[in-house]
């Protein structure tokens, strides 16, 4: 892999990984509408990781009272303290994908990575994302989430592990759908991803360590960081933006990419 062909994609994927659009979507289809070969699962989790230390800084206050909430019960749960809780609500919600993530380790990706299947998943998922924030009551914060909540929305992040869902968008999706606030569903999910990816980047880590693998580890520290800078800028749009409007652009954005994307697969459009 060249430079540039890791700055594209740390860039791509700090720009989508928390906009509701599919940041693991988009990175299998730049190497595809490109001359760029195909940077692979390994790649997209490095570049996932620059992200997670964006959204740690970002929600570092949150992050803070969670460690407090977590000392001062001697690491017991404790849902009167709102940090204790939250952190509780987050290991819950991440049990789900723990499982699916082990099973789709265990049996492949690569049957997933394909455009026609990744178009439909970014048109059906986009829909439902724009039927959950019309429709959908503004009601609650994270404090009022219980773990019904927080199993709902770690089971819809299942869903994620299939190419242009979006983890971010899929429970954003379910944070509405439960009553969450625009802002409030975005902390959430973004909170959510930390163990999430966190864990599939260490997986990946010792792969390429038992394989002694060090131009690839060298490729990896490098999409992190530029990974990282796109990251903490596009959080910051994105909290701005949900302060006073809704997800319609992301919407459109997906209606329009998954529908051009079915075209092409299916012989309508020939570009691929």
């Amino acid at each position: 892999m060249t430079t540039l062909n890791i700055i594209l994609i740390a860039i791509l994927q700090g720009i989508t990984e928390f906009l509701p659009v599919s940041s693991s979507g988009h990175l299998i289809l730049f190497s595809k509408f490109t001359s760029f070969p195909d940077q692979g699962i390994a790649m997209d989790i490095a570049v996932h990781v620059g992200s997670i230390l964006a959204v740690m800084i970002y929600f570092s206050e949150e992050i803070y009272k969670m460690f407090i909430g977590l000392i001062k019960n001697y690491c017991l749960p404790n849902f009167k303290n709102m940090g204790n809780k939250l952190f509780y609500l987050i290991c819950i919600a991440t049990i789900p994908a723990v499982f699916a993530g082990i099973a789709f380790h265990e049996y492949g990706t690569e049957f997933v990575r394909n455009t026609k299947l990744i178009g439909w998943t970014i048109l059906s998922f986009g829909i439902i994302l724009y039927l959950a924030d019309k429709f959908g009551m503004t009601i609650k914060k994270t404090d009022h989430l219980r773990v019904s909540d927080a199993i709902m929305i770690g089971i819809a992040q299942c869903f994620a592990l299939i190419p242009g869902t979006s983890r971010s968008g899929i429970t954003m999706t379910m944070g509405r759908i439960l009553g969450l606030e625009r802002r409030e569903a975005a902390k959430f999910s973004m909170l959510l991803s930390i163990p999430t990816i966190f864990g599939a980047g260490v997986l990946v880590a010792y792969e390429l360590w038992q394989a002694h693998n060090l131009s690839s580890v060298i490729y990896a520290l490098d999409s992190i960081t530029y990974s990282f800078l796109s990251s903490i800028i596009a959080i910051y749009i994105m909290m701005w933006w949900l302060k006073k409007s809704t997800f319609l652009p992301f919407v459109i954005y997906r209606i329009c990419l998954g529908s051009f994307l079915l075209l092409t697969s299916y012989g309508y459009i020939n570009l691929l």
